[in-house]
């Protein structure tokens, strides 16, 4: 069956330990087409007895050499020892199969001949042939015949050939009712960062160059020659000799003017990481964790938006292979391209060796602009006329999407129409006073002659006869007078009663008598 770009040509696998009673070394290089030695793996101070195995992505013709050496002058040389118990090579030249594997046969039903499967297809065990893996999912390197080899991919990921998860440059992330929707796009399809300068022990300056591709499925080289730094980026990118093409690798670079050369030289590459796991907000994924504060905190509303990324191949240090994290960040100060950069505590890209993390702050990394990004504004009325206008909410945090509506005119009120129809308002509501003024005056004169007239006429049938006199008789003291007459004036009601008691023959007024001796005297 066959997986991701990295074909298999071949691996080697050997068995060893090492025993030091000083600082000591084991170095396994390779050298390809006997251009150049590599350092694949080294390993420090006494290990354990184990397996490592690496394995050949390129049909070239490679040898394979170890080195052990000490650091510091030893007391004794005899315990400084590197075992190396068993080396396994497949696929060498002139070489035969040390154990069989599981094959295609072809279509022929009476075909007994292995046949490759073509990418991004695995092995059925039930009928031994070729099956394509489901959609958005990719088949696994080195895995066991059957559908379990292929995978399927990561949050905001997709595959089309099978052969690897890869983003679109498309990324929804929805909280409560607000959804935003990025386009990385204008980030370019792979960024570039150079970090450093680094010395060596003996001054000798270097620098670290990253290369990183976050969408659109084009992945990043790194080469092992001389690179001409002043070349065109398509130049650069074409894949040398000993090109490594992945989605994040490291190069070490020596300028020209640190050894006298004319150009750079650019050495040491390595892959951090040939597989996309995902993306999104949050700061875990998989395995792969987020330090969250290796980077400034942001202030922005939008949030950050982490791509995971992972290496199939271990080392001695990294047990589960590297893993590298990448948070683009919405910063409308930045241009759409971009800068890249790595925390300020770990100048390498890395605090261990196993974890890389990087901060690219761009304004191609804010979410696409909608409806909710703008507010209007109404202009003056004038001439019956007035404009409507259209503008960002301050600060802008989106790029692209839906447009600034165009100005647009409205016939509208002036002020001039509302004094009019105050002016209005007002001498109607002034006149309507007047008039019912004058009608409730002139039916209060109404009532109070109507008032007046049933007064008089109720005083004349309740005349009281007139009393002898009302003078004080000699001898009499107006302080032995104990009595006392109180005559109480009729209401209005009670001379509506009166009259009408009249017409029914029955006319009377009471009058209250008040005595010293406590008797009430009624006078009918």
């Amino acid at each position: 069956q066959t997986g991701a770009g990295r074909e298999e040509f071949g691996r080697i696998t050997f068995e060893f330990e090492t025993s030091c009673t000083a600082d000591c070394e084991l170095y396994f290089m390779m050298d390809v087409n006997r251009k150049s030695t590599k350092i694949v793996e080294s390993w420090e101070k006494n290990k354990t007895r184990q397996t490592y195995t690496h394995i050949m992505t390129k049909n070239a013709s490679v040898s394979y050499t170890w080195a052990f050496q000490r650091t510091n002058q030893a007391s004794d040389v005899s315990r400084n020892v590197a075992r190396i118990y068993s080396i396994t090579v497949s696929n060498a030249v002139d070489g035969v199969s040390s154990s069989c594997r599981v094959c295609a046969l072809g279509a022929q039903p009476s075909s007994s001949a292995c046949v490759p499967c073509p990418p991004g297809h695995y092995i059925d065990a039930s009928t031994s042939q070729c099956t394509e893996c489901p959609p958005n999912t990719y088949l696994m390197p080195h895995a066991a015949p059957g559908p379990d080899a292929c995978k399927s991919c990561g949050p905001s990921s997709k595959s089309d050939k099978h052969s690897l998860c890869y983003s679109d440059c498309h990324f929804t992330y929805t909280e409560g009712n607000a959804t935003l929707t990025f386009d990385f796009s204008s980030l370019g399809p792979v960024g570039s960062l150079m970090n450093g300068p680094s010395f060596t022990s003996k001054g000798t300056k270097y620098f670290h160059h990253f290369n990183i591709s976050i969408c659109g499925g084009k992945l990043a080289v790194c080469t092992d020659n001389v690179t001409d730094l002043s070349i065109t980026d398509s130049q650069r990118e074409k894949e040398g000799p000993n090109a490594i093409t992945t989605f994040i690798c490291q190069s070490t670079i020596i300028p020209a003017s640190g050894r006298g050369f004319h150009t750079a030289l650019s050495s040491q590459s390595i892959n951090l990481a040939d597989t996309f796991v995902g993306a999104t907000v949050d700061n875990n994924l998989e395995g792969i964790s987020v330090t969250s504060d290796l980077f400034p905190k942001t202030s922005k509303k939008v949030p950050d938006v982490n791509f995971y990324y992972r290496s199939l191949e271990t080392t001695s240090s990294c047990e589960s292979g590297r893993s590298v994290v990448v948070t683009l960040r919405c910063n409308p100060d930045k241009s759409t391209t971009g800068e890249l950069s790595v925390p300020s505590q770990c100048p390498a890209g890395t605090c261990d060796g196993c974890t890389f993390q990087f901060l690219w702050e761009s304004s191609g990394a804010c979410p696409t602009c909608t409806e909710r990004d703008y507010h209007q504004i109404e202009g003056v009325c004038k001439g019956r006329n007035q404009d409507l206008l259209y503008v960002w909410n301050e600060p802008k945090l989106c790029m692209g999407g839906v447009p600034l509506p165009a100005k647009k005119t409205q016939t509208c009120e002036g002020i001039e129409f509302w004094i009019h129809l105050g002016a209005g308002l007002g001498a109607f509501t002034a006149v309507l006073l007047v008039s019912l003024t004058c009608y409730f005056w002139k039916k209060n004169k109404r009532l109070e002659y109507k008032y007046s007239r049933l007064v008089m006429s109720a005083n004349k049938e309740c005349e009281m006869p007139v009393a002898d006199s009302c003078a004080v008789m000699e001898g009499e003291n107006e302080a032995d007078m104990d009595d006392e007459v109180v005559y109480t004036k009729p209401s209005l009601l009670g001379k509506l009663k009166a009259i009408a008691s009249k017409r029914n023959g029955d006319n009377y007024e009471n009058v209250q008598l008040n005595s010293a001796h406590s008797k009430t005297l009624v006078w009918s």
